[in-house]
């Protein structure tokens, strides 16, 4: 048995996400791993679509649209790979795709905020490795 199954990989549609995809894509290779991309809309349309009976948003389409030709260019490439579209609180959600998914490792880029930045923007990575149990690699993605 491998040593990972199941690579979830958070993403945020910016500069950082071919970082940790090139990561992913050896990790991969070495474990035979299937990989999970998990974006989370959390715009106002998405933070609150089901409250206010709200319509799909055109950033929402344009997520979907980025994570299915990822997952169609992985899976082109030989992976197994499958996406998932979340909404709200980014942290939050990722956590709760991590369990109900079964993924045994979480990967994902950095941006190197420094604490008036995390303060103030919040940090999804600073949620995600104090509330998990699941190993994560984090990767600082070098500033465009």
């Amino acid at each position: 048995m491998s040593l990972y199954s199941k690579i979830l990989v958070p993403l945020d549609r910016s500069y950082s996400d071919a970082v940790i995809l090139n990561h992913v894509r050896e990790l991969a290779d070495l474990t035979g791993a299937s990989i999970v991309l998990i974006h989370v809309a959390d715009g106002f349309v998405a933070r609150n679509q089901e409250r206010l009976n709200l319509g799909e948003s055109q950033e929402m389409r344009e997520d979907r649209e980025y994570l299915e030709g990822l997952v169609a260019r992985f899976s082109a490439e030989g992976y197994q790979a499958a996406y998932i579209l979340e909404q709200g609180d980014p942290g939050r959600r990722i956590l709760e795709v991590v369990k109900r998914e079964g993924c045994d490792l979480i990967a994902m880029a950095t941006h190197g905020h420094r604490f008036i930045a995390d303060v103030v923007l919040g940090s999804v990575a600073d949620k995600i490795r104090h509330d998990t149990d699941v190993p994560v690699l984090m990767v600082r993605a070098p500033k465009p």
